[in-house]
């Protein structure tokens, strides 16, 4: 199937979507720190580059975009053009993601993951359900979780 617009213009789309400071990682942002919790973003010594690191509650967070990180929810479709690069190149994230998140729980960090579809879209959490969650997850006894939106049906 062909693309629908112009080469030029889809690079130029391409381009414009950001890999940090994106819609749901501002929400995120504002709510932790609303709630008094200081962070430091995208801290360059840990791998993935977390988007937001709570140092003094040994925890990072991540918020995924569920199409660039291939999450099981009804914001992610598998591109019906160039199926064999998407799907390498997604999949490659996936693979990364997996990587990072046991490189940090070895180096004792607590990790959260929160999920685009929380925040956004027919099944959404809302912000303020997703930042008492990941308060919640903050002061838990728990290495891992995943804020998600709610399922479908």
């Amino acid at each position: 199937m062909a693309d629908v617009v112009s080469k030029a213009k889809r690079s130029a789309m391409m381009a414009g979507i950001k890999a940090q400071n994106t819609r749901p990682e501002i929400l995120v942002r504002r709510g932790i720190f609303a709630r008094g919790y200081r962070y430091r973003l995208h801290a360059k010594h840990l791998p993935g580059r977390p988007d937001l690191v709570l140092q003094k509650y040994n925890t990072v967070i991540f918020v995924h975009g569920c199409f660039w990180h291939r999450h099981k929810c009804h914001l992610f479709k598998w591109p019906s053009s160039r199926p064999d690069f998407w799907r390498h190149k997604i999949n490659g994230n996936a693979k990364r993601d997996r990587r990072i998140l046991k490189e940090l729980q070895q180096s004792g960090w607590k990790v959260l993951v929160i999920w685009e579809c929380a925040l956004k879209g027919k099944h959404k959490l809302g912000p303020d359900k997703v930042i008492d969650a990941a308060e919640h997850f903050v002061h838990s006894y728990t290495m891992y979780t995943e804020i998600e939106g709610l399922p479908a049906g």
